[in-house]
């Protein structure tokens, strides 16, 4: 029914639009009884818990940041059996983000171009909702993903991060430095080792028994990715997600003249599928086999999930497929992945 849906009723609607829609479902979706419910239809299996971070991961599968932006699905998602939900980009000061339209479908692509900026609440707000949330017994693995204020000048950028540290870090299961995202002016400067190094410093230490990964761009070279991976393990990183958006363009289906007139942003779905799984063989290649490795980038089936396991990664994320799978998305992996095929 969801194909049939999105084909004839979604797609007639702006994609942000047509986000916050879906948010409310999902919402719904994690409030008793009805979350009783829906566990019974999406838990997953038993054979597909996943031991990382000192944590139990119900799934090897969870969502990227991006998706709950401002910890208002966690409960929802978990229920639709998502294995993990990584929260935010959640900045130091609460910001708008960039000026609409800023969501864009490539629908023959399978894929989405975004420039959202970092909209979000704040890290007060988020640290809130986080205080509610962990109350329930039944909610997935909270990660909780952080990045640079936009007014926050580049080179104070640690102490920005440090402050959204300090707040969410003793409330979440894990968390992220973004230091990777296209739409941040200035942002993807800080993944350069020499300035990435004392910024990890300061936010590990900031962190304290958190565990602690970085979250790095498809678009770097194999060598700048490589020398990443191990600055995370020399700087004593828990973990690496590979990877967050593209700024590239390259073999679409879509009109040239179409994704020329979205603009500026990153782009997500099945186009980054290839690149992803070079950088996670990238990363593996240099980095202890107890290290983690979260994939992220292009999945969208049990195969995909299963693909990135068999490659090495810990654990796997998805975003964009939720817009084109729909909410039994997670529920279709999980069985797909239970079945070996």
């Amino acid at each position: 029914m969801y194909p049939l849906l999105f084909r004839t009723v979604l797609t007639r609607f702006d994609p942000e639009f047509a986000h916050h829609l879906g948010a409310l479902v999902i919402r719904v979706a994690g409030v008793e009884p009805v979350a009783s419910l829906v566990r019974r239809l999406t838990a997953p299996g038993r054979t597909q818990k996943v031991h990382a971070l000192g944590l139990e991961f119900d799934s090897p599968f969870g969502v990227a940041a991006g998706f709950d932006k401002n910890v208002t699905m966690v409960s929802g998602l978990g229920a639709l059996g998502f294995g993990h939900v990584e929260v935010g980009t959640v900045t130091a000061l609460p910001q708008p983000g960039n000026p609409k339209p800023r969501l864009f479908r490539l629908v023959a692509d399978r894929a989405v171009i975004n420039r959202m900026g970092f909209n979000n609440d704040g890290a007060a707000a988020a640290a809130a909702r986080l205080r509610r949330v962990r109350r329930s017994r039944r909610r997935p693995v909270i990660g909780v993903n952080i990045g640079k204020s936009r007014v926050v000048a580049v080179e104070d950028a640690a102490t920005d991060y440090v402050r959204s540290a300090l707040l969410l870090a003793p409330l979440a299961d894990y968390l992220v430095v973004n230091v990777s995202s296209p739409n941040t002016p200035g942002l993807r400067g800080l993944q350069a080792v020499e300035t990435l190094r004392p910024l990890l410093t300061e936010v590990r230490d900031a962190a304290g028994d958190t565990p602690l990964l970085v979250k790095i761009a498809p678009d770097l070279d194999d060598p700048e990715v490589q020398d990443i991976a191990r600055l995370a393990v020399d700087a004593g990183l828990a973990g690496i997600i590979a990877t967050n958006t593209t700024i590239a363009r390259s073999h679409l289906a879509t009109d040239a003249k179409a994704v020329e007139a979205m603009g500026a942003g990153g782009l997500s779905g099945a186009p980054l599928k290839a690149r992803a799984l070079q950088v996670l063989h990238l990363v593996r290649d240099v980095v202890p086999e107890e290290f983690v490795v979260i994939s992220a980038g292009g999945v969208e089936t049990a195969d995909d999930v299963r693909e990135r396991l068999a490659a090495g990664a810990t654990l796997v994320q998805g975003y964009t497929g939720f817009l084109y799978r729909g909410p039994l998305w997670a529920r279709q992996i999980n069985r797909g992945l239970a079945r070996g095929r």
